[in-house]
């Protein structure tokens, strides 16, 4: 998509463009909560997992987002440039895997490592099911902008 199509959005919706600066967020988020987990070398997630368990679970498992739902301040998206926003994106999502995979490797498999602040205490896994869940329910949303015309 080309700078001006990324930045078309319909009246109160985010553009594409927003959408990428949105997941871009959410992306260095992560990376900074789990670097803060291998920098103390140990797990910083809080120890009640049941507390959240049926939306962490549908969202981490089932790969079910919930629609409708607002977007935490920090996430929110703050009018980036497109060409630095495309240009992150791919970057973040490279490192957040990177830095997930040590997490891995360091920590217990099975063992929350660090909260997501909705969903709370999750896994290595959770963090990628959660991250995919989420860039799908994004993707769906750009290609129906991309495709109006």
């Amino acid at each position: 998509m080309t700078a001006e199509r990324l930045a078309e959005h319909p009246e109160g919706k985010w553009s594409s463009a927003e959408i990428l600066e949105h997941l871009n967020f959410t992306y260095v988020g992560t990376i900074k909560n789990l670097e803060r987990c291998l920098a103390s070398n140990q797990p910083r997630a809080s120890s009640d997992r049941r507390k959240n368990r049926w939306p962490r679970l549908i969202t981490t498992r089932l790969g079910l987002f919930p629609s409708g739902r607002e977007a935490p301040e920090r996430t929110r998206p703050r009018g980036t440039p497109a060409q630095q926003v495309t240009g992150e994106v791919m970057k973040n999502i490279t490192r957040m895997d990177e830095v997930i995979t040590q997490c891995e490797s360091r920590f217990l498999p099975r063992a929350a490592i660090a909260d997501h602040p909705i969903l709370g205490p999750l896994t290595a896994a959770e963090w990628r099911g959660f991250h995919l869940a989420h860039g799908k329910h994004h993707a769906r949303q750009i290609l129906k902008l991309r495709s109006k015309r």
